[in-house]
């Protein structure tokens, strides 16, 4: 029997536009937004506010996640560019990597329409709980290293390649349970959790988590439970969902910017002893067995049982790797091409010192790719694609003995 993986709990349609610095400029000079600005977090109503969040971010070389007041506004955005339609949201971002693996998946969804149903690979099925098609896109916007923006009063030069997403998603805030989702867990070799970043009413948030927990009640007791972070638009809610679902969490996974959100300071990646103490004040926070952290340099699992992940790290970390380079069509023989390549000397040394310092450490150091056209949107998605394509991996050996 085949194993069965369960990802959840939103999935989006994104507007993927193509970076274009000339009228990123172009827009920034109009409005006459300045570099003073940029620290601004104020609500994204209109266009100026909306590149001020993005410009923002790049300056500091950071991803984030942000609200706007209407789909509307992000339509007109993305018409200013070359723009394309695609999936996503953690789950079915990370579907897709499994598809392209061969393993299959059934999604849990909040909201489907014509797009879902032309770009979702046959290879996934779905649950939703939507009673009629909608559509609230996402915008994504990606940036490389060095991007150069235009302001009025100078230039900013962007660190490093990041992304930024904005959206305004009536479903996805309101996340409402599929009533089908109890009996798809019932056989589940492994379930993901994640989407919860974007409820912004907490009565809501809480019946939310009561439905959720009332279907993972359907969970076999050896099923694994994969709760993803991400930016959420409240902050406080991150700790509501954690501390409701924290007894039946086994992974739980975020990246360098939640890492640092949690820890409440800057942290340097390619410090040893700078890693090590943030890593263990957020397993105090979160105590689950394996505490992952992902990040453009290393990953790495805290926790009393991260030692045994150790293979699904390198799996998502050749996963991930292959989607920054190629994006979203690759192959099992990509991800061989992509673990050939070297690893990231810093990662390297910071993983070894962790493992030295701590026993209940295991990490695996990222792949250095060098591509003109890195994709920077999904790589967290598609390193939890990645990690469980090992849990599916190792549930179909033990059915077929």
């Amino acid at each position: 029997m085949s194993a069965r993986l369960v990802l959840g709990l939103g999935g989006t349609v994104d507007y993927e536009i193509r970076w274009d610095a000339a009228v990123i400029s172009t827009l920034a000079r109009h409005y006459g937004v300045r570099r003073d600005e940029l620290v601004s977090a104020a609500p994204i109503e209109d266009e100026r506010a909306l590149i001020v969040a993005i410009l923002g971010l790049l300056e500091r070389g950071v991803g984030g996640e942000r609200f706007a007041a209407s789909s509307d506004l992000l339509d007109a955005f993305a018409a200013r560019f070359d723009t394309a339609v695609t999936l996503g949201g953690t789950g079915v971002r990370a579907g897709i990597a499994l598809a392209n693996l061969g393993i299959p998946s059934t999604q849990h969804l909040v909201s489907i329409d014509d797009n879902v149903r032309r770009l979702m690979p046959p290879i996934i099925d779905w649950v939703c709980s939507a009673a009629a098609d909608t559509l609230d896109p996402h915008l994504i916007v990606q940036y490389p290293a060095r991007a150069v923006v235009a302001l009025a009063d100078g230039e900013i030069v962007a660190p490093s390649a990041n992304r930024v997403i904005v959206a305004n998603d009536r479903p996805n805030r309101e996340m409402a349970i599929a009533p089908q989702l109890g009996e798809r867990l019932r056989d589940a070799d492994a379930f993901l959790v994640s989407g919860f970043n974007t409820m912004q009413d907490a009565d809501l948030l809480a019946a939310r988590l009561d439905d959720l927990w009332a279907a993972m009640g359907h969970l076999p007791a050896e099923a694994l439970v994969y709760y993803e972070d991400a930016g959420f638009y409240r902050r406080e809610f991150a700790a509501i969902a954690r501390d409701r679902l924290l007894s039946r969490i086994d992974v739980y996974g975020m990246n360098e910017d939640e890492l640092q959100e949690y820890v409440g300071r800057a942290v340097d990646l390619r410090d040893p002893a700078q890693v090590d103490a943030a890593l263990a004040e957020a397993h105090r926070l979160i105590p689950v067995p394996a505490l992952v952290v992902h990040t453009r340099l290393w990953s790495i699992a805290v926790g009393p049982r991260a030692r045994r992940h150790r293979s699904a790290l390198e799996a998502a970390v050749r996963v991930s790797g292959t989607r920054y380079r190629l994006g979203d069509v690759f192959d099992a023989a990509d991800l061989d091409d992509t673990g050939r390549l070297p690893r990231h000397p810093d990662g390297v040394r910071v993983v070894a010192a962790i493992e030295a310092s701590r026993p209940d450490a295991a990490g695996v150091a990222a792949v250095v790719v060098d591509t003109a056209t890195p994709t920077t949107i999904g790589l967290g998605d598609s390193f939890v694609g990645g990690f469980l394509s090992v849990t599916r991996a190792a549930a179909d050996a033990v059915s077929a003995r």
